[in-house]
């Protein structure tokens, strides 16, 4: 899937960027409490992307 388009469905979902790092972007859930970190990627493989939201608690219904 398409890093722009995981990105814009976890935002949907109330997450928000906490900080860029070197590589990897850090991603927040407040509201759950939990944080994970996306690779700079075009390309997110399915299965990263749901354990991206996995970690974050957000639903998976990732298409």
């Amino acid at each position: 899937m398409k890093r722009r388009d995981l990105l814009r469905y976890l935002e949907q979902h109330g997450c928000e960027c906490l900080r860029e790092g070197g590589s990897h972007t850090i991603y927040v859930n407040r509201q759950e409490q939990k944080v994970s970190t996306i690779p700079r990627h075009r390309e997110i493989d399915e299965m990263l992307a749901r354990k991206i939201c996995k970690d974050l608690g957000v639903s998976i219904s990732v298409h």
